[in-house]
C-alpha cells in the first residue's frame, strides 16, 4: 500500500493545449489544464454537474510528447502525486498553488 501515499488518478478533458518552457538545454515544464466532471441528485431529485479544474506539471520528454500529441479538448488520462507551493504577487499577497505533477499519462479518445 506504500504505492498509495500521496498517488492522483484522473480522467478528464483538457482546457487549452499544454504551455512549455525551456529551462535549460536538458530541462523543459510543461502546464496545463484538465477539467474532470461529476454528477449527482440533490435532495430535490434534479441532476446537478459539477466540473472541478485541475492544473496539471509535467516534466522533460512528457512535456515534450504532451506538446506534440495533446490540444485543448483533447481527452487523457493522468496519474501523478499532488504537491502545493506558493508566492507573493505584486500586491504583495500571498497566494498558494496546488499542482497535480505528473508521472504517467494516457491519450484517450480519437486522433486528431
Amino acid at each position: 500500500m506504500s504505492n498509495l501515499r500521496n498517488s492522483v488518478k484522473l480522467i478528464g478533458f483538457l482546457g487549452s493545449a499544454p504551455e512549455v518552457k525551456e529551462l535549460s538545454k536538458t530541462k523543459k515544464v510543461a502546464r496545463m489544464n484538465i477539467a474532470t466532471n461529476d454528477s449527482y441528485k440533490n435532495d430535490k431529485g434534479e441532476k446537478v454537474e459539477e466540473t472541478q479544474w485541475h492544473s496539471l506539471v509535467l516534466w522533460d520528454k512528457q512535456a515534450d510528447i504532451a506538446a506534440k500529441y495533446l490540444t485543448k479538448g483533447s481527452e487523457v488520462a493522468v496519474e501523478g502525486k499532488l504537491t502545493s507551493r506558493s508566492y507573493t504577487d505584486k500586491e504583495g499577497v500571498k497566494r498558494y498553488i496546488t499542482e497535480i505533477v505528473v508521472s504517467e499519462f494516457l491519450m484517450l479518445g480519437k486522433k486528431a
